[in-house]
């Protein structure tokens, strides 16, 4: 026990105290304060508070440290430089700690304030990850300017290789460039289902920095460049209405009342819309003959669903719905035949 009589307490433990103080100090703020401003937040109907709390509550704590850090090198017994160059170091932490707030709080509530706008940005990982980067960028010059690094130097050395990284990077930047044209376009959101020309299709997921995510029905991700979408002949099927139209073919033999089939077809059809999920209640059915058939006379029944996905189960209500009401109608869908008329004598 002799050697912690030779400690001197405010040159070695006061520094180390003041920092687990202020580790403390923020674990309980962290815990109580931000807690309760986080039950505050999610009460009112504005989402900038959520955001504001959410985006503090990743750095509350550091932010604590960093400030115990900043006064503890004040006491330590070192030389003054030593505690100039330390407190520029905590000084660039805690400018760092602060750019990382303001990274993820205004990433987030930049497409809060988009959705007041008409025409409503999409929240894709593209534009977020090009906002953060942005802060990011001017918050290690602004760390380095701090610490005594003079920025025009590096400013001028980015300028002159900018366009060396641009040769080198002409794939990854032609998709850069791509998933913003596809934004800006509005051509694709992330929502819609789409198909290419190619025979891709699904759900878009995300745009990203290179590639654009489609969820396949299967579950299963396709990836795709960003400029394969853009150069691509693209069916969005939710441009610029959701709502789709289901054309089911039928046939029927030619001894059918063709007026009864247009009725009984007509009132299966707007049963199935009433009733099974995803019809468009509001859309009139109808259906239009085409063709004199080998063996039929064929026609088209327009249906409608509210979106892509539901077109599977209305067709699928309809097609059972029809054949039942049919057999009892009496109405017959024949099978394909074909007559073969032969002359007398041949073998």
């Amino acid at each position: 026990m002799d050697f912690l009589k030779n400690i001197d307490f405010g040159q070695h433990v006061l520094p180390a105290a003041i920092i687990i103080l202020s580790f403390i100090t923020g674990l309980i703020v962290k815990k109580t304060v931000i807690k309760k401003l986080a039950k505050l937040a999610a009460k009112s109907k504005a989402r900038f508070d959520d955001i504001f709390v959410k985006s503090l509550q990743s750095v509350i704590l550091v932010w604590f440290v960093l400030i115990g850090l900043y006064i503890s090198t004040s006491v330590l017994p070192i030389s003054g430089d030593q505690k100039i160059f330390l407190g520029k170091i905590s000084q660039a932490l805690l400018v760092f700690s602060i750019f990382w707030f303001l990274m993820n709080f205004l990433s987030d509530a930049f497409f809060v304030y988009s959705e007041k706008l008409r025409e409503r940005i999409p929240e894709t990982s593209i534009i977020k990850n090009v906002i953060r980067i942005f802060i990011l960028c001017i918050g290690i010059l602004i760390i380095l300017q701090t610490i005594g690094v003079s920025i025009t130097p590096i400013i001028t050395t980015l300028g002159i290789g900018g366009l060396a990284i641009a040769l080198a990077l002409q794939e990854t930047l032609a998709n850069l460039f791509a998933g913003f044209h596809i934004l800006a376009s509005q051509r694709v959101k992330p929502g819609d289902y789409i198909r290419l020309d190619s025979g891709e299709e699904g759900y878009v997921v995300d745009v990203t920095l290179r590639d654009t995510v489609l969820k396949q029905l299967p579950e299963n991700h396709v990836i795709l460049p960003n400029s394969k979408i853009s150069s691509s002949v693209v069916v969005n099927f939710y441009r610029p209405k959701k709502a789709l139209k289901v054309l089911v073919e039928v046939g029927v033999d030619y001894d059918s009342d063709l007026e009864k089939v247009e009725k009984v077809t007509v009132e299966v059809a707007r049963e199935t819309l009433r009733e099974a999920a995803g019809g468009a209640e509001d859309f009139t059915p109808f259906l239009r003959y085409h063709t004199f058939a080998d063996s039929s006379i064929n026609f088209t029944v327009h249906l409608k669903c509210e979106e892509f996905f539901d077109r599977f189960l209305v067709q699928h209500e309809f097609i059972k719905r029809l054949k039942k009401r049919y057999d009892r109608e009496g109405i017959n869908i024949p099978f394909p035949i074909r007559t073969l008329i032969t002359k007398k004598g041949d073998s």
